[in-house]
């Protein structure tokens, strides 16, 4: 009984939010579990680069006032050959990317 009390009183607070609420309670549930993601990098029309398996996407923040940077941050496999696939040979990066020169894609991969 207290178990169903517990569950009914969590959605009502969940309910109760708002929707910027439940984006910032989903966003530090991902940052826990995290995501599985893709970004993909395009030069005009062209995709460019693909990164697979990221947990997240940081914006970068300044060192003196706080405020948030131009530019977005992460990890990920690089995926060489542009084939959706983790190979063997492909190995976890560093990357970045300015929020002002580049288009890109984050999405997160259906598996």
């Amino acid at each position: 009984m207290v178990k169903y009390v517990f569950v009914f009183l969590a959605i009502f607070v969940l309910i109760s939010c708002t929707q910027e609420t439940q984006n910032k309670f989903g966003r530090a549930v991902q940052n826990w579990t995290g995501v599985d993601g893709v970004l993909e990098v395009y030069a005009g029309q062209k995709l460019a680069k693909r990164f697979l398996e990221i947990d997240k996407l940081s914006t970068a923040v300044s060192t003196t006032d706080n405020a948030p940077r131009p530019y977005r941050f992460g990890y990920g496999i690089l995926d060489e050959n542009l084939n959706m696939v983790a190979d063997k040979n492909e190995k976890k990066v560093y990357f970045e990317f300015s929020d002002y020169s580049t288009s890109y894609i984050f999405y997160t991969f259906p598996k």
